[in-house]
């Protein structure tokens, strides 16, 4: 993939031109159709040409400070600003989505401009005498070349302005072999997933969590991954954003659901002492209005009593449809489901964002226990947050625990609930029935067969 470096020192700073707020404006299916319809008579007229995407960052953010008016005046602003610059057709394809059809443009063309783009976004718009600040994702993808329909040319886009968005604001990618590649790979596992369950293809494993000051395993949580041939074992991590993209994520989570609702109520039945079993969900659920009503059907089947049953939400998915998903959050605390947040300290949420959350447990971002090796700093960051955990009662819980000196740190901190291959490999469920309420003691020969039975595979 191709990067640019952005021009230094940046075009000196000139007062943003004021305008005022005007009506929304109404981006529905024709402007989409209009869009379309001028990419597939470009793609099909043999000229070379480039498409460039633009992606508004922070968006939602915006909204709840400013409002839906004036982020729709900034909106305008920046489309009047595209078509003032490149003098071309902009289209405003859907949300903050932006996309220009650079008809004769070189690849090189197209990135001296997203540098002009970059060098804009660097400064304040304004609306009403008020400044704010937004920033850009961009991905450029040139015809004829890797893209030969409409549809694989948003597809092309939608990856570059995703890796755009690595590299930090107001960056632009072009889409290369590297990514056509990657785009490959994302299309081969959609086309898996959509038999894999009904093949009974998708592996379940479970995460063991140790509770250190009894030396007990209380509670776990699913993993599952999928063996695609050609390209090997597929984690979680990589295959449900591609469930989401591809519109089978609901399908794959009930699926997941189904699997711990069924393993707590065997761990019921053994009369095993554990706290509790986890679902890791898509943020896309969150915003489903049926997803509080098939936990519950769960939940009634299968008898699971309150607290037995967790479910963890990621902290980036508080970014996106806030209030809905506090509303989902609010009732699934209303049936007696434990609320687990992830990534806590990543910076995605405020600290006062999650006081109004229903949460039961956070869990630290597994970035900081990493740098416990190489950082004295992030010491100091990891005790500060278990101290506030604990001052609000809170359980905290801290994953990807490898190293002795690690695990010395935590319990030092007063982090009572550590998870990682330092205590204990992903395991079958099998496995994790005959160590959940163990002592870590007694788990070893469990979990030494489960390494080796690893190491094998």
């Amino acid at each position: 993939m191709s990067w640019f470096k952005k021009k230094s020192p940046p075009a000196p700073i000139q007062e943003p031109v004021e305008i005022k707020i005007d009506s929304a404006i109404d981006k529905n299916k024709l402007e989409r159709d209009s869009c379309n319809e001028h990419l597939k008579e470009a793609m099909e007229s043999g000229n070379q040409g480039v498409v460039l995407k633009l992606y508004i960052e922070n968006f939602k953010r915006l909204n709840q400070i400013f409002g839906y008016e004036y982020c729709e005046a900034i909106l305008k602003q920046i489309l009047d600003f595209l078509r003032e610059l490149t003098r071309k057709d902009v289209y405003h394809y859907i949300g903050v989505e932006f996309i220009i059809i650079l008809d004769g443009y070189t690849q090189g063309q197209a990135l001296y401009l997203a540098e002009d783009l970059a060098e804009r976004f660097d400064r304040a718009w304004k609306v009403n005498g008020t400044d704010c600040f937004c920033s850009t994702q961009m991905g450029i993808c040139s015809y004829p070349g890797h893209a030969s329909t409409p549809d694989q040319m948003l597809k092309c886009l939608d990856l570059a302005v995703s890796k755009a968005g690595e590299g930090g604001p107001n960056q632009a990618v072009v889409f290369d072999t590297a990514l056509y590649n990657q785009l490959l790979r994302r299309q081969t596992i959609a086309h898996y997933l959509k038999t894999a369950l009904d093949k009974d293809e998708v592996e379940i494993r479970y995460r063991p969590t140790l509770k250190t000051d009894t030396n007990v395993f209380l509670r776990a949580e699913l993993y599952m991954r999928i063996f695609i041939k050609g390209l090997g074992l597929i984690g979680a991590g990589e295959f449900l954003p591609v469930a989401e993209d591809s519109g089978q994520i609901k399908s794959i989570q009930y699926y997941g659901l189904k699997q711990v609702c069924q393993c707590i109520s065997e761990l019921l039945l053994k009369r095993c002492e554990f706290e509790s079993v986890a679902l890791p969900i898509s943020p896309v659920l969150l915003l489903q209005e049926d997803f509080p009503q098939e936990v519950e059907r769960s939940l009634k089947e299968y008898g699971i009593p309150e607290g037995k049953l967790a479910l963890e939400i990621q902290e980036s998915a508080l970014t996106m449809g806030y209030l809905n998903a506090n509303i989902t959050l609010q009732k699934l605390k209303g049936m007696g489901v434990e609320l687990i947040l992830n990534e806590f300290g990543s910076g995605y949420s405020g600290i006062s964002t999650i006081l109004d959350l229903p949460v039961d447990t956070l869990k630290l971002e597994r970035l900081f226990v990493w740098q416990l090796e190489t950082n004295k700093k992030s010491r100091y960051i990891m005790e500060g947050l278990i101290r506030m955990a604990k001052d609000l009662n809170i359980t905290i819980i801290a994953e990807g625990v490898e190293t002795e000196n690690q695990v010395t740190i935590l319990t030092e901190a007063g982090c009572d609930f550590q998870q990682g291959f330092f205590y204990s490999p992903t395991l079958e469920k099998d496995a994790l029935l005959q160590i959940l309420g163990t002592t870590l003691d007694d788990s070893i020969p469990v979990l030494e067969e489960a390494k080796q039975k690893m190491s094998r595979s």
